[in-house]
Formats: C-alpha cells, sequence, structure tokens
C-alpha cells in the first residue's frame, strides 16, 4: 500500500474531522501529510471529492459487513419489527465509536450527509431532494447496505411518511448524533448511547403522520402538479 496515500488519507481524516471538510484546502492536507509534491492531493485522489471517498472506503467494508449481516436476521425473522431496521442503520455506524480513525469517519460521514448537494453519490440514498435543495450525484448502487435497508424499510412507513423522507430524517438525525458522540472523545462503554439511539431512530420511522401534516403536503403537492 502507497505509504505516501495513507499520510494523505490519515491527515485529511483527521482535519476534515476537526475542521469541517470545507474549512480545509488540499494544500493543508498535504502540508499535515508531510508529502514533498505539492498535488500529491490530486495525484492520488484527483480531488476533494476523491479523497473523502477514499476516507469512506476505509471504513466501509466493516460497516457494510455489519449492515448486511443485520439485514440478513430481520429477513429471516420475517421482515418484522421497526427497532430491528433501527438497530441496522445504528449499529453498524456506532461500532466506529471505538477508535480514533473511527469517530473521525463518523463526523465525515455527518458533513457530508447534512449538506444540500450531495458530495458523494454513496452518501445517503433516499427519495428525491426537495425542489430547491440542489441536485446530487447518481444514486449508490443497489448492493449498498443503506439501499437494501431503504428498501426493507419502505415498506413499514405510512405513506405519508415515506414521501416526506422519513429515511432521510432517520439517517440524518443517526449521523448527527453519532458525530456529537465521537466529537466528545473515546468513552469506556457506548452501549447505553447506542441502545437510546436506535430507539429515537425507531420512533422516528414509525411515528405517525399528524392530519395538520397530512394536509399541508397534500397542499405542496397540489401547488407543483
Amino acid at each position: 500500500m502507497n505509504e505516501t496515500r495513507e499520510r494523505l488519507l490519515d491527515a485529511a481524516e483527521r482535519l476534515y474531522a476537526e475542521r469541517g471538510i470545507d474549512a480545509v484546502s488540499l494544500r493543508e492536507i498535504v502540508q499535515a501529510a508531510g508529502a514533498r509534491n505539492a498535488t500529491a492531493v490530486q495525484y492520488h485522489f484527483g480531488d476533494r471529492a476523491g479523497i473523502v471517498r477514499a476516507i469512506f472506503a476505509r471504513h466501509a467494508p466493516e460497516i457494510e459487513a455489519r449492515r448486511h449481516a443485520l439485514l440478513d436476521a430481520y429477513e429471516a425473522d420475517g421482515g418484522t419489527g421497526g427497532r430491528a431496521l433501527a438497530a441496522a442503520l445504528v449499529r453498524p455506524m456506532a461500532a466506529r465509536l471505538g477508535d480514533a480513525s473511527g469517530r473521525a469517519f463518523l463526523q465525515i460521514w455527518a458533513d457530508v450527509v447534512n449538506r444540500p448537494r450531495p458530495l458523494l453519490p454513496l452518501a445517503v440514498p433516499d427519495d428525491p431532494p426537495e425542489p430547491g435543495a440542489g441536485g446530487g450525484a447518481a444514486q449508490p448502487p443497489k448492493t449498498d447496505s443503506l439501499c437494501r435497508w431503504r428498501d426493507l424499510v419502505e415498506p413499514v412507513l405510512e405513506e405519508d411518511a415515506a414521501r416526506l423522507h422519513r429515511r432521510f430524517t432517520a439517517i440524518l438525525y443517526a449521523a448527527t448524533e453519532l458525530a456529537r458522540r465521537a466529537r466528545s472523545g473515546p468513552r469506556t462503554d457506548d452501549r447505553l448511547f447506542t441502545s437510546y439511539l436506535i430507539d429515537v431512530v425507531a420512533a422516528i420511522l414509525g411515528a405517525p403522520v399528524s392530519e395538520e401534516t397530512r394536509r399541508l403536503a397534500d397542499e405542496r403537492d397540489a401547488a407543483r402538479r
């Protein structure tokens, strides 16, 4: 494995977590990595999105394996239970709280998903964004565990909840809370935090849509036609 490439990834991961993606220049990453070539990031990753994608790729194998295993168990049990689906979203990410690189990744992931124009196609598979929210990259492949999670959640949601992007809301909330926990530093035990986050995500997915919200959504949709 290329040593310079890994040093660049380490530096980018640390700086992006500390300051946010938009606040860090490629030059600063090169300097922090101790690379001699000023264009080292462009050489190895192409651009900012490329280095963020590489950071995601570092953590993806374990996250994907954990989530697919949880979704396999969900389907084997008959595909019922909103908390099991909430756990499949949260637990693979919460497992990254155990090491510094994982905590940095969680902060970067939250930065990526909490923006109107997605930086990466693999960040948040969901329904189309609201008009005026900005475009986005192409959707991730269907083998992505978040895409599989999205498909399994869909039949569990009320129809109105689905059209109001309830899955996206659950992902955003989980990402924000995991990043907040990651920023607070290593803990001796994350089990209570993780279990309660699963409870809240399950509540988000299962909350009924009020008559007021349904009426306002109908008015919005009628105005778009």
